[in-house]
């Protein structure tokens, strides 16, 4: 198989893993793949030139932001000598982003306030293991 139709293969199926995630938690307002040097890998929604909201946390930006978040809580908590960083959880007033590892990279995921947060965190932890496995480790 050419490469490229892997690679295409592979960020379809990271796609769908968003869109599954979507699909099973109420609340879930956009969710993301970033690899640990802040680019996006994937998104669900998909991007959408025409509506650049559709998908808030599927900008470039963002994807750096939470990957570099994500670098920063491992590395205190590395120094606290706390062990290895399970999940990244930050709550706003209008929603909450919740980051799990994920291999060499990262799932994103921006829910509304009144989201179920056990359904959240399950979900994602969930999608984080398979993303791990779809990246090869």
């Amino acid at each position: 198989m050419p490469p490229k139709q892997q690679t295409q293969f592979r960020s379809e199926a990271l796609e769908g893993e968003l869109k599954k995630l979507h699909g099973l938690v109420a609340g879930v307002k956009a969710a993301v793949i970033v690899n640990m040097d802040g680019l996006l890998v994937a998104a669900y929604p998909p991007e959408d030139e025409e509506d650049p909201y559709a998908n808030p946390a599927g900008g470039p930006q963002v994807a750096a932001m939470s990957a570099t978040l994500f670098g920063l809580a491992e590395k205190t908590f590395g120094r606290l000598k706390q062990g290895t960083l399970e999940r990244l959880l930050m709550e706003a007033e209008e929603g909450t982003m919740v980051i799990y590892p994920a291999g060499r990279a990262a799932v994103v995921v921006l829910v509304s306030k009144d989201a179920h947060m056990g359904h959240v965190l399950y979900a994602t932890k969930q999608a984080a293991i398979e993303v791990t496995r779809i990246l090869g480790g």
